[in-house]
């Protein structure tokens, strides 16, 4: 893991962002590699086709592109709720293509699903135990490191996760997912919904929790956002990682921004315009 006191590195070398090749993370050393998947939801319906990410230790993936195009369930694929019909997934260098949610999460992978992320009628404090579920011992410690990191957690542990804003109970999300101490946390659509000042404080939360050494591979429709706080990014269409590159290169590509951003951004705002808190 990164030095939690140190942001991590503003991606690596310059990427050939028209090809769908992945290139190394950056620190140089990949923590988290997708090879070519080809999974889908229903037999001989493939929703992501030959598609391969690259996630480099202490690094902030972004994975933007149109409706459609595979994003969450590439998520949903590497953390084992979607059958992966072929190609493969490794952390650290050892195989997890398939693994359950529990043995992932034990593994070292965390993930915040984009709705029903809470349970309403538990405390925030009884939320983050539910994190700990595999190992209850690690509470005390882990729910330290959350106050330090989320203080307002801390602050209102006592308080029902019902009774949260869509931003607190995402912040929630994100905290109970950092109990085990994962390695790697898988964020799908952490924006969604949200009004734009709380996308706003979602993505700064998003940005900290990586810099205190979590790896993070962020699925997010607010495209240009993501790519203004990610590492490097990945464009999926129809299900392939049709462009990759910085988070700069991506903003500056004339291509992505020709097919992708434009169409992008106008569905954030108006997503945006609908919502208020």
């Amino acid at each position: 893991m990164t030095d939690p006191t140190t942001p991590a590195p503003a991606g690596g070398p310059p990427t050939d962002t028209s090809s769908g090749t992945a290139s190394k993370g950056a620190t140089g050393e990949v923590l988290l590699r997708a090879s070519h998947l080809v999974a889908g939801y229903i037999p001989g319906v493939n929703i992501l086709d030959d598609c391969s990410i690259e996630v480099g230790r202490g690094e902030l993936v972004g994975i933007i592109g149109p409706n459609g195009a595979g994003k969450s369930t590439l998520l949903k694929a590497l953390f084992g709720q979607v059958e992966i019909r072929s190609g493969s997934v490794e952390l650290d260098g050892e195989e997890i293509t398939g693994m359950r949610a529990n043995r992932l999460v034990a593994q070292g992978v965390g993930f915040v699903p984009q709705s029903n992320n809470v349970f309403p009628s538990l405390t925030i404090e009884e939320n983050l135990k539910m994190g700990v579920y595999l190992k209850p011992a690690m509470f005390r410690d882990r729910f330290s490191f959350i106050a330090d990191l989320f203080p307002t957690l801390g602050d209102r542990r006592a308080q029902r996760a019902g009774s949260l804003s869509g931003g607190e109970r995402q912040m929630v999300a994100m905290a109970r997912a950092l109990m085990m101490n994962p390695s790697v946390l898988l964020l799908d659509e952490p924006s969604a919904g949200l009004s734009p000042v709380r996308q706003d404080e979602t993505f700064l939360r998003t940005r900290m929790i990586n810099k205190a050494g979590v790896s993070i591979v962020m699925v997010e429709q607010n495209a240009r956002r993501c790519l203004q706080i990610c590492d490097r990014g990945y464009v999926l269409d129809q299900g392939r990682d049709a462009h990759t590159g910085t988070g700069r290169e991506l903003q500056a590509d004339p291509k992505v921004i020709a097919l992708y951003l434009g169409t992008l951004a106008e569905d954030v705002e108006e997503s945006a315009a609908a919502h208020t808190g």
